[in-house]
């Protein structure tokens, strides 16, 4: 399994940025795929979570309104909208996969929300 983040960086409060997850080695259509962040001092926390197939989502309560989690089955991608972006929002952004009772991460990728 290989995941791997792109997009992140330096944005002003009120930006908008768009993360990218390629996924490599596993059927990516048939598995949940989830983006976390890590802010600094903290524990890493689920932002977004996207079904397979028909896909449901569901999303932490300060993303929800905010953010868009979704994926591209045929290219192998996740994706995460990020609007209205705020200082709260700063850390690492990870996504991951739940595949055969374990837990995989990306190398992450740093969003920073500053003026």
């Amino acid at each position: 399994v290989q995941l791997m983040e792109s997009g992140g960086g330096l944005v002003q409060p009120g930006g908008s940025l768009r993360l990218s997850c390629a996924a490599s080695g596993f059927g990516f259509r048939h598995y949940v795929m989830s983006w976390y962040r890590q802010a600094p001092g903290k524990e890493r926390e689920l932002v977004a979570e996207i079904g397979s197939g028909n896909p449901w989502k569901n999303y932490a309560d300060d993303a929800k309104g905010r953010f868009t989690i979704s994926r591209d089955n045929d290219k192998n991608l996740l994706y995460l909208q990020m609007n209205s972006l705020k200082s709260e929002d700063t850390g690492v952004y990870y996504c991951s996969v739940f595949r055969e009772s374990r837990r995989y991460w990306g190398q992450g990728t740093q969003v920073t929300v500053s003026s």
